[in-house]
């Protein structure tokens, strides 16, 4: 059998795999690699320095400085496009004829410019983007960062549709596929689930002793969604709830430490937050936006008890079969009130384990993306 080549360009450095926009980029590393796939890593660098793990994994590896000056902006090209934009990334590209994994719609600066047109590509889609940015906007409180998330948005959606066309989509969610075809006619767009880190369900039969909501709070939605939990539902329940991720505000812990039932863990590691997770009785994870695929929600519903969404948080990931779902912020005080006293069984961590065996085998999904690949 004949050596396959491969080469993925990522949005950012995929090690440590500590927030979701990059655990789906380094475990497909993984999967590959253990299926013999040599693979040539580009990683465009935002603050994340060059790491050793990816040379496990990875037959090269390169590293690019994303544009974040003022050179990187244009009026024509979305700002996560165009900063990602490097001539030694097309040279490195062009020497030879290896197919191309683009990993999100930001690093597809070369699609659109046609300079990839008699290479195999498949662009992987993270998200909607142009309707991700939208959300973000309405989520924003300042005018001038929401004015950015519009015209970025506005950006985006004249982007993927210019690109739509051009090559193969693989999207993280049923609703991203579904999204594509409405809006641009894509007739080459396919869903393709996140690959995880996980084998094992491994909720812990019994009762947990405190309500968690976690994620990556420097981000605004997941900042917004966290106060939502503190003003509008916890603040009327004793029940404990804990709130864990990167880089709060000062305004969430200010807010946190305001209410007595209310305890913020800031830039836990991911051991202390893997533990936190398992000992949780109800993973309340509200969304404010319904595009892509919820990582956290995956990594409460593999590795802790019960999970209490919104229908944003599992829009077109069919997941609604293993969370309760709850609108208001009366629904969630009383689905928390109930789940908070039931004991959370083998047969259903069995239930989550036959999805991880199925939907979400990172093995069976690497054979998959190979057949789309070769």
């Amino acid at each position: 059998m004949s050596e396959k080549h491969l080469h993925i360009v990522t949005h950012d450095v995929p090690w440590p795999a500590d927030y979701g926009g990059v655990v789906d980029l380094f475990y497909k590393l993984k999967a590959l690699h253990k299926r013999g796939v040599l693979v040539h890593l580009h990683c465009f660098t935002q603050g994340r320095p060059p790491q050793e793990e990816l040379n496990k994994y990875c037959a090269s590896v390169n590293y690019y400085t994303r544009n974040k000056s003022v050179s990187g902006f244009s009026f024509t090209v979305p700002f996560i496009v165009n900063s990602r934009k490097n001539n030694e990334l097309i040279r490195n590209l062009e020497k030879d004829d290896h197919p191309i994994l683009l990993e999100g719609i930001h690093c597809t600066s070369y699609l659109h410019r046609e300079r990839l047109n008699s290479r195999k590509v498949i662009v992987r889609l993270h998200n909607a983007e142009f309707e991700y940015y939208k959300q973000l906007a309405r989520q924003e409180a300042g005018f001038w960062k929401r004015l950015y998330f519009l015209y970025e948005s506005r950006l985006l959606k004249n982007h993927e549709r210019a690109i739509a066309h051009k090559t193969k989509f693989l999207a993280v969610s049923k609703q991203d596929v579904e999204l594509y075809q409405k809006e641009f006619s894509a007739g080459d767009v396919h869903y393709l689930p996140v690959f995880l880190p996980y084998t094992l369900s491994t909720g812990k039969e019994g009762k947990g002793c405190f309500c968690l909501y976690h994620g990556n709070l420097s981000v605004n939605e997941n900042e917004e969604a966290a106060i939502w939990l503190i003003q509008e539902v916890f603040s009327r329940l004793s029940i404990p709830f804990v709130i864990a991720g990167k880089n709060p505000s000062e305004r969430l812990a200010k807010l946190a430490h305001d209410h007595p039932h209310t305890c913020l863990v800031a830039n836990p590691s991911d051991k202390e937050m893997q533990d936190m997770i398992g000992k949780a009785q109800v993973h309340v994870l509200p969304s404010l936006n319904n595009t892509g695929i919820k990582l956290k929600l995956l990594n409460a519903l593999f590795n802790g008890r019960f999970c209490l969404v919104n229908k944003a948080s599992v829009a077109g990931t069919d997941l609604e079969r293993y969370c309760e779902l709850a609108a208001s912020a009366e629904d969630f005080r009383e689905k928390i009130i109930s789940l908070y006293e039931n004991e959370f069984t083998d047969h259903l961590a069995q239930e989550r384990q036959q999805l991880l065996l199925t939907e979400y085998n990172s093995e069976k999904n690497a054979e998959r993306l190979m057949t789309f690949l070769w």
